[in-house]
């Protein structure tokens, strides 16, 4: 199913890959808003790699996992979300990583006050 060797995909290609007709394609577009191929000068769809994996995620859902339309509709959207917080988090988890990691190489430079050699009483 992945081809690296092409950018764009027209709709009979990508409805071939998936054994599904053009008009089932243009249906999923209307029921899932996240599945919007762009289209060339002349009105055609062309599909990314990134939609083609999107169309993969529907139909598994709705064909092989058995989820209605709106219920794969819902379960993207809160896969969605879930992703946007996770995201959120592991920015926070860096930004923190970053600040240990300065404090690290901070405790590692010797201090001035340190430098001196205690006297000998």
């Amino acid at each position: 199913m992945e081809n690296g060797s092409k950018l764009y995909y027209g709709i009979k290609e990508v409805a071939d890959m998936f054994a599904i007709n053009a008009s089932k394609l243009r249906y999923y577009e209307k029921e899932f808003p996240t599945l919007q191929p762009k289209k060339n000068r002349s009105g055609d769809r062309i599909y990314t790699q990134a939609d083609i994996d999107h169309l993969k995620e529907i139909l598994e859902l709705t064909n092989e996992k058995g989820y209605t339309l709106p219920g794969a509709r819902e379960y993207l959207k809160i896969k969605e979300s879930n992703q946007r917080e996770h995201a959120v988090y592991i920015n926070k988890l860096k930004r923190i990583k970053t600040f240990m990691e300065k404090m690290r190489a901070g405790l590692d430079k010797p201090q001035p006050d340190q430098e001196k050699e205690p006297d000998a009483d």
